[in-house]
């Protein structure tokens, strides 16, 4: 049952994403500095929901002579459509976040990552491009466009959420930034 509500809420979020995106605002960014992530990803996204869109008409046409399987399929992928575009949607209005007044920097991506990591726990931070992630204890990859920017190294661990619920401490995080050399400066400033 926790699982089915967990998946129910990320589709919720999504749907929020895209009413978001269209009034053009940015959730959890008011007041603070936000750095997107969206442009690394943003072809991606266009080529697959135009996959999508292909896969719709194929499919309209190849059904229409069995008008129930073709309405059930119909609303599968337009529903498809919806979800790539919530999912390009909500990495646009939920950028990173870093906030100096409240010590925190908010790692987020799409609706399944946001995770909060306090100012005064983060050891050193840098510039890495990395396009390859190796899956390892104590370490988080948020790669967008299967790479990572910036690296933070932690004094100690912060709980990371997954998308099922489960936890997991972590001491080094990897993750995308679109300005990753201005992120690492404002959080270079804000750690002093």
């Amino acid at each position: 049952m926790r699982i089915a509500r967990r998946l129910v809420m990320h589709e919720v979020r999504l749907l929020v994403s895209l009413v978001l995106w269209v009034a053009r605002r940015t959730q959890g960014a008011d007041g603070v500095r936000a750095f997107g992530y969206a442009r690394g990803q943003g072809a991606m996204m266009a080529g697959f929901g135009f996959v999508c869109v292909v896969e719709t008409v194929a499919m309209s046409v190849l059904l229409r002579d069995w008008p129930t399987v073709h309405a059930v399929f119909l609303l599968l992928d337009v529903y498809g459509v919806v979800i790539v575009v919530g999912l390009h949607a909500s990495s646009v209005v939920r950028p990173h976040v870093l906030d100096v007044e409240g010590g925190s920097l908010r790692i987020r991506r799409y609706v399944h990552v946001d995770l909060r990591v306090p100012l005064e726990r983060i050891a050193s931070v840098r510039r890495e491009l990395r396009m390859t992630h190796e899956r390892a204890d104590g370490e988080l990859d948020v790669e967008v466009g299967s790479q990572t920017t910036v690296t933070i190294e932690l004094t100690e661990p912060v709980t990371h959420l997954t998308f099922l619920g489960r936890r997991r401490e972590v001491r080094v995080v990897r993750f995308h930034a679109d300005d990753a050399d201005g992120l690492v400066r404002a959080l270079g400033r804000a750690r002093v």
